[in-house]
């Protein structure tokens, strides 16, 4: 039903991989069955996967691609160069056709922690907005840092000397990359500029939400005050397209085998393919090869392992022996929901927090790039899939996620009151000047 009996136009910016955007789809249909007139921008790549939502492309498909295809986008020291080119080229377009929808005075903004356009809609048109932040990676601390890069280098610091690496990672890397481009646009739009967007301003919209239990990331005292965590926002699409025949048979034709995936967000991952397939063959399990850029598989594949380009990980990992990826959150979280033991390899990005939480619930192991070797995978899966209590402590985060099923729900009414919120803030602004 519409909110308090008023029909909201709700406008959601997804930047990121499929697995990135999958969430904003699941809060879209769920805004729209409410009432509301919902519209997606993200990717034209995933124009398909938007489930009959309003769609608007705010990159083409030939620029994703080409960004999939750099080898770079996986590399911890060049892919946030490569990601702020995308943002410089994406923000104007995604803002300027945002604005084309915008309804004055009925219109709501939710934007991912990327979609930076959603949030212009709030500082030059007064237009309520979430943001919304899928993994816990981005919420600094000095009580429990984030862990950054391979080796978490600021767990190991005091607070003063966090504080002072977080100011020259903005002021060396993340200003430049990201915050200079984007007072550029400000200035053209005649606004003000923002200072350090990483560590307050992410976090101002009327509503901040986070898209993961707190069982997963336990809120720290100094998280941004008002945060909602919503729980995991598990949609994958999965009860609309099924298995593939060819996938069904190959699961009813032997004991479970590993999943192997790299994520939606790079076709460069030709050797971590090439380890996971020869350490199938090396321990005898049966694989299951899931990508959709098949140019990265080896051939002939072993016998017992079988390429797949999609398949719903909802309908999928619950029948897998263990699984296998790069530690994105939408993947990670699904494996957590299917109870599925986990080795982790990751890349770049919130993937190596995203791991450290995976390690700390005891759920998984963890291969660096540099580790990931067929003899290291295969003894590492052996380990997995012969230990009980791990097998016991999967079981037990799965009905975990299982009872925080309404995270969808919970997100779609913190989206809602960021109208009264925003109303609240103003008036306050006005009686204190």
């Amino acid at each position: 039903m519409a909110f308090n009996g008023v029909l909201l136009k709700i406008l959601i910016g997804a930047a990121g991989s499929l697995g990135d955007t999958l969430p904003f789809v699941a809060l879209g249909l769920a805004l729209q069955q409410r009432g509301h007139d919902v519209h997606l921008f993200a990717s034209e790549s995933y124009a398909g996967h938007a489930a009959g939502l309003p769609f608007t492309p705010v990159m083409g498909v030939a620029a994703h691609e080409a960004l999939l295809h750099d080898p770079r986008v996986t590399d911890p020291r060049h892919g946030f160069t490569l990601l702020s080119e995308a943002f410089a080229t994406t923000l104007p377009r995604a803002f300027e056709a945002m604005c084309a929808e915008v309804v004055p005075g009925q219109t709501l903004a939710v934007g991912s922690t990327l979609s930076f356009a959603s949030r212009l809609l709030k500082d030059a048109l007064g237009v309520p907005t979430t943001t919304v932040h899928l993994a816990p990676s981005v919420f600094r601390s000095v009580h429990q840092p984030p862990h950054l890069g391979p080796y978490g280098v600021l767990d190991k610091l005091p607070a003063l000397l966090q504080r002072g690496a977080w100011w020259l990672i903005d002021r060396l890397v993340l200003d430049r990359l990201f915050t200079r481009p984007f007072n550029a646009y400000r200035r053209q739009l005649g606004l003000a500029p923002v200072s350090r967007m990483f560590d307050r301003w992410l976090h101002q919209a009327d509503v901040t939400l986070g898209m993961f239990p707190p069982w997963f990331a336990p809120p720290q005292p100094d998280w941004p005050a008002g945060l909602v965590c919503t729980g995991f926002p598990l949609y994958d699409n999965g009860e609309v397209h099924p298995l593939p025949t060819e996938l069904e048979a190959f699961l009813a034709a032997g004991e479970p085998p590993v999943g192997f995936t790299s994520g939606t967000a790079n076709a460069t991952s030709h050797a971590f393919f090439a380890a996971s397939a020869a350490a199938c063959a090396l321990s005898g399990r049966r694989g299951l090869l899931i990508t959709k850029a098949g140019a990265q598989l080896p051939s002939p594949l072993p016998p017992g392992v079988l390429h797949v380009p999609y398949a719903p990980f909802s309908q999928l990992l619950p029948r897998l022996a263990a699984f296998v990826h790069h530690g994105g959150i939408g993947t990670t979280s699904q494996a957590l929901h299917a109870g599925v033991p986990q080795l982790v390899r990751p890349m770049a990005y919130d993937q190596f927090d995203n791991a450290q939480h995976v390690l700390r619930l005891g759920l998984g192991v963890r291969l660096l790039p540099v580790e990931y070797a067929p003899h290291a995978v295969a003894r590492a899966l052996d380990r997995l899939i012969a230990d009980s209590s791990l097998q016991a402590r999967c079981a037990a985060v799965a009905s975990l996620c299982r009872a925080d099923g309404a995270a969808i729900d919970v997100a779609c009414n913190a989206v809602l009151s960021s109208r009264d919120r925003a109303w609240r803030a103003f008036a306050g602004h006005g009686a204190k000047t």
